[in-house]
Formats: C-alpha cells, sequence, structure tokens
C-alpha cells in the first residue's frame, strides 16, 4: 500500500478513528492488526520474515536480560544477528554475491556456477531488520531493559508509518509512545494534516514530475548536451530528494495523527556546507544508526589517525551496500567516505566552515560545492551499472556544444518547484508544520489551497514508487 493512493487516503482515517475509538489497553492490538494489514497488502507470505524475526528478537532479548554471563549473552546477540542479517543476505544480497563468485570462477574455467534465487526483495527488510537489531544491540549492552510484552515489541517491529521506509526508530523513543494514552488534539491533527499534505505535494507533483525529466537522461544521454546532461543530474539531485523527503514526512505526519511523535529524517540537506553536514541532514535515522551500532564499536575517532580512516571508509562502504546489492552502490558510499575524509582534512587545516553564518555568502558558497559534489556522486546511485555512470561522465565532457534533445522543463514544474526550493531555504532548522503553524489563517489556507490543488491538476501522470522502497 503506497502513501499516494487511494487505498491508503482510506486506510489511515480508518486506523485513526478505530485508534482513538478503543480503549487504550486494547490500542496495541488494533495497531499492530493494521501494521500486518498494511504491510501484508503488497505481498501476504513476506509477513511471516517481519513474524520470525520478531520473535526471534524478543526472546533473545529476554533471554540475555536473564543470562548470567557475557559469554551466554554474546551467543544470543550472536543469534540475533545471524538470524536477522542471514534473511537479509538471503533474499538481497544472495544473487550479487553468486554473480560475482560465478564470474570470479568462470575466469579459472569453472563451469560449475552457484544458481540464482528468484523472488522479490521484500519491501522493507533493510530497514525493519536494523530497526530490531539496534534494539538487540541495545539489551545486549544493557542500555535497553527487554521488553516482555510481545505485543508491543511486535509493533515496535511493524509500526505502518515507518515500516518500509523509515524512519528508523530506537525502541527505548518508539515504544514508550505505544503505552501512552493519546488523546485527540486538534494541534496533533492540524500538524499531521500539513505534514501529509506537503509530503504527498513534494512526492506527486515534484518528484514524480521529475522523474520522467531524469528517466529521458539516464535512457539516452547520448542524446543530450552536456549542458542537458548536467541539468539532469541536478534534477535527479532533487528528485531523490523529494521522493524520499516525501515519504519521511507523510509517515511523521501519519503517526502524529494519533499523538505518536518519529524523528526527522532530513533536515534540509541541501544547504550542508560540508558532506559530514550533509550526513547530519540526509536520512538521520540511518546515518545516526551507523554512528551508533558501527563507527562507535570500530572505535571512532578515539583511534590513530589510519584506523579512523580505516573506520569511515567502512561505515560509507556498509552504507553504500545497504542501499543495494550492486557494485555502483559499493562505490557510491567509497565516494561519500572519500570526500568526506579529504573535507575533514582541508576544513581542519585551514578552519573555514564555521566562519559563515546561516545564509550569508560563504554559507551558500559552500553549499553549492556540497551539492555540485553530491550531485555527481550520486549519478553512481542512479545508474544500473559502473558502465552506465562512467559513461555519464564521459558524455558530460564529450557533448559540449553539441546541439541535440533539449530537456525541457514544462512551465508548471518550473512554478512549483521554484516554490519548493524556496519552502526549503525558509525550512533551514525548521519543520513545516511548526513552520506554516505560525502563519496566519489565511495564509495557511492559501498554502493549503495551493497544494491541492497542484496535487488534483499537475500529480505525476506516471506512478512512480518511492525510490526508497527498493531498499
Amino acid at each position: 500500500m503506497l502513501f499516494n493512493t487511494i487505498d491508503f487516503v482510506i486506510f489511515l482515517p480508518i486506523a485513526i478513528f478505530l485508534y482513538y475509538l478503543i480503549p487504550q489497553k486494547y490500542r496495541w492490538i488494533m495497531l499492530l492488526t493494521a501494521s500486518y494489514y498494511f504491510y501484508m497488502s503488497w505481498k501476504v507470505e513476506y509477513i511471516f520474515l517481519i513474524a520470525f524475526s520478531t520473535l526471534i528478537d524478543y526472546s533473545t532479548g529476554i533471554l540475555m536480560e536473564k543470562s548470567s554471563t557475557k559469554r551466554k549473552r554474546r551467543l544470543l546477540l550472536i543469534l540475533s544477528l545471524t538470524t536477522n542479517l542471514g534473511l537479509l543476505f538471503f533474499f538481497k544480497y544472495f544473487n550479487f554475491a553468486a554473480n560475482n563468485l560465478n564470474e570470479f570462477l568462470d575466469q579459472f574455467s569453472v563451469k560449475q556456477n552457484v544458481p540464482l534465487m528468484n523472488f522479490l526483495l521484500p519491501v522493507g527488510i533493510s530497514f525493519y531488520t536494523f530497526q530490531t537489531l539496534s534494539y538487540s544491540i541495545d539489551v545486549y549492552y544493557g542500555r535497553q531493559k527487554a521488553e516482555k510484552h510481545l505485543g508491543y515489541f511486535a509493533l515496535y517491529v511493524s509500526f505502518f508509518p515507518q515500516l518500509v521506509a523509515g524512519p528508523i526508530e530506537r525502541f527505548s523513543k518508539l515504544t514508550p509512545q505505544f503505552k501512552v494514552k493519546h488523546v485527540f488534539t486538534y494541534d496533533n491533527l492540524a500538524n499531521g494534516l500539513r505534514l501529509i499534505l506537503y509530503g504527498l505535494f513534494i512526492k506527486m507533483v515534484i518528484a514524480d514530475n521529475l522523474a520522467i525529466l531524469v528517466d529521458e537522461v539516464y535512457s539516452a544521454p547520448e542524446n543530450f548536451s552536456s549542458f542537458d546532461i548536467f541539468k539532469g543530474l541536478m534534477l535527479y539531485s532533487f528528485q531523490i530528494y523529494s521522493d524520499f523527503y516525501g515519504y519521511s514526512i507523510i509517515a511523521i505526519g501519519s503517526a502524529q495523527l494519533m499523538g505518536i511523535k518519529l524523528m526527522d529524517n532530513f533536515r534540509t540537506p541541501y544547504l550542508a556546507k560540508n558532506i559530514s553536514e550533509f550526513w547530519q541532514r540526509w536520512h538521520i535515522s540511518l546515518s545516526t544508526w551507523f554512528r551508533d551500532y558501527l563507527y562507535f564499536p570500530l572505535g571512532g575517532n578515539r583511534v590513530s589517525k589510519q584506523r579512523w580512516i580505516f573506520n569511515i571508509l567502512i561505515v560509507f562502504v556498509v552504507s553504500g551496500l545497504w542501499h543495494g546489492a550492486s557494485w555502483t552502490f559499493l562505490i557510491w558510499g567509497a565516494l561519500f567516505g572519500i570526500v568526506y575524509m579529504i573535507e575533514h582534512f582541508f576544513n581542519k587545516s585551514m578552519k573555514i566552515t564555521k566562519e559563515f553564518k546561516p545564509y550569508s555568502f560563504g554559507h551558500f558558497a559552500l553549499a553549492l560545492k556540497t551539492f555540485i559534489i553530491v550531485t555527481l556522486i550520486w549519478v553512481f546511485f542512479r545508474s544500473d551499472s559502473f558502465e552506465s555512470a562512467m559513461n555519464i561522465f564521459k558524455l558530460l565532457f564529450e557533448n559540449i556544444g553539441m546541439s541535440g534533445a533539449e530537456l525541457v522543463i514544462p512551465n508548471f514544474l518550473i512554478v512549483f518547484f521554484s516554490l519548493f526550493i524556496i519552502s526549503d531555504l525558509l525550512l533551514y532548522n525548521k519543520r513545516f508544520d511548526n513552520w506554516l503553524g505560525n502563519f496566519p489563517a489565511i495564509g495557511r489556507w492559501t498554502v493549503y489551497g495551493v497544494l491541492i490543488f497542484a496535487i488534483i491538476v499537475f500529480a505525476g501522470v506516471e506512478d512512480f514508487p518511492f525510490i526508497y522502497f527498493q531498499f
């Protein structure tokens, strides 16, 4: 079930109505049922994967807390890690590993190939796997008490607003909210609907219309001049941003309707002054997950310079592989790591980043530099293969001055895209619902009217799934 479908428009109000109608002590049953139904609308069979992962981590959490020795707790943690990561590897990375192994064996004329599997990737498996793993790791280290109520734990793993594409929530933040009685309030209704409306606008009007133009460039880059190719690359930067940002704030808004607060996943990332700040503002729930559960355990920055470089590369390469089973994702992550380190050492020696205040000329100059770097690295993320990505870069230089096909942006998209950019500039370190809530009534309703009109009239004619659903 997609957020931008009639099915969800019907499903969400029913879920919210039942949520407030049912007594507090039974709400977890209603939410768990709604969440499982929400997920089963894609593929019924895959709900058993979530249920299996839930039972494993629920059981190991309780047993870890009861275990008297560190060795037993470690074995239980290993069971949780191998089960969850094993499922993730099997469904997401098996064919990638098999293909590369087969290519390696072919070099030695070995004809015995590893057979490939033919199945659909379970939607959201990377998200709910990381969410439940964070719980097991926290219980192991004593940072979190084990949850004794299976229903609440199952709801933590499968809560429908953020189940398939995050934000990746921590148990200590999300689960206590399920146990508190939330009453219906105007503020929750208004703020939730504002976020949902804005999220639908930037997904359906901005991202989906940009997708058509981006597909034109990536499907036949040889037909375009260098200028139009680069224009297409920049449009993809905003397509993936508006697509994933749109999903995230719809998720946050849907939970807000029930009084449940999810973490912000984006904070104007293209206004970041460097790559480090970019990852503090982009997909925040994932970057903080890698910081807490990979970077810090590796030693963080409390190690030698050589080991710190290794830690940074590992984090970014694993982040790339998290996004997809492809060499292009691995290269994408590695490039971010390399640029991150270059900027770190440069900024440390020059000491220039902290001198610029928000909206100053220096801030915008650094933000433009960061945006161009990120845009070029996105090429590996968007391309189907390494060869396709390198072809894009080659044509960027070869097609200078070429008079080929023109990438034409429709006038209506220029208008709404400009409004989106302006709003993003105004939302630096702010959130849309709180920002708009400070407007006078006539201003708020004018914005509502523009957004609703744009969605009804100018939503993309093609249905593009949310990009991050594939991860």
